[in-house]
């Protein structure tokens, strides 16, 4: 079952923001994910502020974007994420196709 990692990231610094993307962007293409929305236009219907940007990655499965998450590929992407970017990150399982 298709896994989704959803981001919702506000820049903090640009020049950081564009090399942690750069090595983010590697990594998910390695473990088999593809970005579904990555910084679209948003508009929030009902709650809260709205996001800066939006991303949404899918992979084969929860355990395939858990293994991604935690590969020493990513890690060093992570070194840069708190100079680049401030996020809400989450994990969601897809439907089961009936």
């Amino acid at each position: 079952m298709a896994a989704y990692v959803i981001s919702e990231v506000e820049t903090r610094d640009r020049a950081a923001m564009e090399a942690y993307r750069t090595l983010a962007e590697q990594t998910i293409a390695r473990y088999g994910g593809r970005y579904l929305a990555r910084g679209g236009a948003a508009e929030v219907v009902e709650g809260g502020p709205p996001p800066e940007t939006i991303i949404i990655v899918e992979f084969a499965s929860m355990a395939r974007a858990r293994e991604w998450y935690a590969s020493p590929e990513y890690a060093e992407a992570l070194k840069l994420r708190q100079a680049a970017l401030e996020r809400r990150l989450m994990f969601v399982d897809g439907v089961v196709p009936v």
